[in-house]
């Protein structure tokens, strides 16, 4: 099939969605597809014709990801025409040509369901799931309501609009979250007064709104769910301080157990629950959902990531390949869900 890989973007998880994208890509190519890795953002400049049917490994040129935010400022910059358009040149005009659109995008204009929206009035097929699932995901408040109006346990929290007078607080210690961040960006963890205010300055930079919830001391878990059905429960043990962008994503940093050291009954509880959350944002396809777990044994969801990351390091391959699935097989099975 033509398939179009389509990453990168302008969001603070560009290098990631590089990082993915560029797996993908080359996982399809062995499979056999006739696959192309194109920026969103970016584009392509050059003649669109035979596109599918060329041998260029443009995925080779991607350098993975750094230890630092991109810069969104430079990327920018490389637009010809301005960027007046999100959608680099050519690209609306490849991705109609395709068989299906594989989205290895994270983040804000990927992730959040504008292209979703976008492909599914242009009848473009594309992997993951719905605009509207998409973006009720993407916004962590959002999420959080739909938790407590289907009973899915998650830490007591509130939102807050940039410049907002707070009319309640949550105890100390607590987490504040850019409200539609994703990969731990504008994350912070604050123990004091001291620490909430430059949480807050640090998720406002990203959003005009953040979520603030109680921090749960403890374990943190991940499931991944593909097509309704949870797979195995892995654990996540960052060496140094909690899961943030760096320990996400630079090899080592992390200890990884799948499956995780838990009792048959906490693994199905966890599983379960992953399971509950995919039907209760309506998702379709694949996602993953993040889970602590507190000294007491109680479970908390955290959110939900409708478009996971498909890096080296990134955790859904690890699940599959813990009940026989690899990369490669994972793509395909991703794709062919999608159609």
């Amino acid at each position: 099939m033509k398939i179009v890989v389509l990453a990168g973007g302008t969001s603070t998880e560009r290098d990631v969605s590089l990082s993915s994208g560029s797996m993908i890509y080359k996982a399809l190519k062995k499979k056999g597809h006739r696959a192309i890795l194109l920026d969103v953002y970016l584009g392509y400049e050059g003649e669109t014709e035979g596109i599918f049917d060329r041998d260029t490994d443009w995925a080779a040129e991607v350098t993975g990801v750094g230890e630092s935010n991109p810069d969104l400022k430079e990327i920018k910059a490389l637009r010809k025409d301005g960027g007046k358009s999100f959608f680099g040149p050519h690209v609306l005009e490849i991705c109609e040509s395709s068989d299906c659109v594989f989205m290895a995008l994270h983040g804000a204009n990927g992730e959040d369901g504008k292209i979703q929206a976008c492909f599914e009035l242009m009848g473009i097929p594309y992997t993951g799931t719905d605009f509207v699932s998409s973006a009720m995901a993407m916004d962590k408040g959002i999420t959080k309501d739909i938790f407590k109006a289907y009973n899915i346990p998650t830490p007591m929290g509130i939102r807050l609009k940039k410049g907002e007078k707070e009319v309640e607080k949550v105890p100390f210690p607590c987490i504040v979250k850019a409200c539609c961040g994703g990969s731990s960006v504008g994350v912070c963890i604050a123990r004091d007064e001291k620490e909430y205010e430059e949480a807050k300055k640090e998720a406002f930079r990203y959003d005009d709104e953040a979520v603030i919830e109680q921090y749960i001391e403890g374990r943190e878990f991940s499931v991944g769910v593909m097509d309704g059905k949870a797979l195995p429960v892995i654990e996540i043990a960052p060496k140094v301080g909690f899961y943030d962008y760096k320990n996400k994503y630079q090899a080592g940093s992390t200890v990884e157990t799948c499956p995780a050291a838990l009792s048959e009954e906490k693994t199905e509880e966890l599983q379960h629950t992953a399971e509950r959350v995919f039907s209760a944002l309506r998702l379709k396809n694949y996602a993953r959902m993040d889970f602590r777990m507190n000294a007491k044994g109680e479970i908390f969801c955290l959110e939900a990531n409708t478009l996971p990351g498909m890096t080296p390091t990134s955790l859904l391959p690890q699940e599959a390949a813990v009940v026989g699935i690899d990369f490669e097989e994972l793509c395909e099975r991703i794709l062919a869900c999608a159609l």
